[in-house]
């Protein structure tokens, strides 16, 4: 059935308008974005085999554009905007972070550490942080597998530097699920430490996430807290 086909009130547009945006199940808030489904599909039932496909709204948000242009009825035009949408989401959710101190390991999983254990790819980044360990950036430095990302501390301390923060944190993912450090791990963080005294930056933790797969119960690994910086 078309959505023109729908009663009024159960058409997602007129029913985000009636009875607003909470009332809306996943795949109708889809179909809102997408605004027209395919040949034969309406939006809501593109947007429902969108979720099959992907598994989960959290799955599909973390969908590249190419990935997102393999469903049947979705272009670049529309891969692009789900994209851009799904970021805003994320950059929003981490907007109440903004102004509150980065104190502890949960604080960074809070803000980045859900959205890092559903990659499929290893991501390392850097947090920095002022003077009053309030967010400054999040950069993204390296996305792939093996450590080249890790090899020139220089590199990961210009971004510091060119932002004058007052302290970094270190954050990569292991997406095969357990977040114990490799060696690796450990020759990177006292690299990065090293580097950091020698210009005066405070290197406040290397935190390694595990993926969602993960069934330790550990979501997370500290460098920190383990004592180890």
């Amino acid at each position: 059935m078309l959505i023109k086909e729908l009663p009024k009130d159960e058409r997602p547009r007129e029913k985000l308008a009636i009875k607003g945006s909470a009332s809306l199940s996943d795949a109708e808030i889809l179909a809102v974005f997408l605004g027209t489904g395919r040949k034969g599909t309406s939006a809501i039932e593109l947007g429902r085999e969108m979720l099959k496909n992907f598994g989960s709204l959290r799955n599909l948000s973390r969908a590249s554009v190419e990935e997102l242009t393999s469903v049947g009825g979705i272009g670049p035009a529309k891969a692009a905007q789900l994209a851009a949408i799904f970021e805003f989401g994320q950059r929003l959710a981490r907007e109440t972070l903004n102004n509150r101190p980065i104190t502890c390991p949960e604080d960074v999983f809070e803000l980045v550490g859900k959205e890092m254990q559903c990659l499929s790819q290893e991501s390392v980044r850097t947090i920095l942080l002022n003077h009053k360990k309030c967010l400054i950036q999040i950069a993204e430095i390296f996305v792939g597998t093996g450590n080249q990302s890790f090899a020139n501390p220089p590199e990961i301390l210009r971004k510091a530097i060119g932002h004058a923060a007052s302290s970094m944190i270190l954050i990569h993912n292991h997406p095969s699920g357990d977040p114990s450090p490799s060696h690796s791990d450990h020759q990177v963080t006292q690299k990065m430490k090293a580097a950091c005294n020698a210009v005066g930056l405070e290197f406040a933790d290397h935190i390694v996430i595990g993926s969602i797969a993960n069934s330790s119960g550990q979501f997370y690994f500290s460098f920190r807290e383990a004592g180890l910086i």
